[in-house]
């Protein structure tokens, strides 16, 4: 008799009809994924980008709306957490900056904070009083492998990721007595268009092979010797979402391929 894990029979009857759902950077790799999850689940999704078309073209597709937003302003931010009500909040959205500490550009280092800490806090602010009042909320943070390691010239991003592992930890104890969960998914790394076009740049300036790169740049402190795939990591963030997850609130759930058992 084939059995069947109970966090995958969570997933695969996982309900949230009536649930709206907000995903930042939820026009294209892991944002796109988890907008496709929480949609076939039933959740009212809005998805939230810079990439207007990309954007549009996918609400439609998934039913839901397209907010066409750079978080790195704090108008247009200030814009949209006003207009937040949602039941689910998916921080996803980030950007990538590599550059050693003495070079780092600080207006870079700043815009990847307002990013991927900023936005996040002001988000879940904004939206926290409708979640308490219908006594349910979920907050799934997009973290990363680079929210619980650092890596040499990666200072904002692996800054921003540790701030952001704590802000949810906030989140999950202020949340808790109004049934709200706040959790971080930390994957390492995810066969996204960005991760493939950094693949490609490392293999031309290095004089290496695509494959080559991936096997002994990216996946080098990794066990398990592959690219994650995006429909996994938001298989993780629709768990969270489950009925069954409910006792899970400040944790951060790796995916990590083992980097992180070293």
């Amino acid at each position: 008799m084939t059995s069947v894990h109970p966090q995958t029979a969570a997933v695969a009857n996982l309900d949230l009809t009536g649930r709206r759902a907000l995903v930042t950077g939820g026009a294209g790799g892991i944002g796109l994924a988890c907008a496709e999850r929480l949609a076939a689940a039933g959740a009212q999704v809005m998805i939230v980008d810079l990439r207007g078309d990309e954007a549009r073209a996918a609400a439609e597709r998934l039913g839901g709306t397209a907010r066409v937003a750079d978080l790195a302003d704090p108008a247009q931010l200030d814009a949209l957490a006003r207009d937040c009500e949602a039941d689910i909040i998916v921080n996803n959205a980030g950007i990538q900056h590599v550059a050693p500490l003495e070079e780092f550009p600080p207006e870079m280092f700043s815009a990847i904070m307002r990013i991927m800490v900023e936005a996040p806090f002001r988000l879940v602010r904004a939206a926290l009083p409708g979640m308490y009042a219908r006594g349910w909320g979920r907050v799934v943070n997009i973290s990363s492998v680079h929210g619980l390691r650092a890596s040499p010239y990666k200072g904002a991003y692996v800054a921003a990721k540790h701030a952001l592992e704590g802000l949810s930890k906030v989140i999950a104890l202020e949340g808790a007595p109004h049934g709200v969960t706040s959790n971080c998914v930390c994957p390492a790394y995810v066969r996204t268009p960005l991760v493939e076009g950094q693949i490609a740049d490392q293999a031309r300036v290095h004089g290496m092979s695509p494959d080559a790169v991936t096997a002994e740049v990216l996946l080098a402190r990794t066990a398990i010797k592959r690219l994650i795939e995006p429909e996994e990591v938001a298989a993780a963030v629709a768990y969270l979402c489950a009925p069954e997850a409910a006792m899970i609130t400040g944790a951060s759930i790796t995916l990590d391929g083992g980097w992180t058992a070293h």
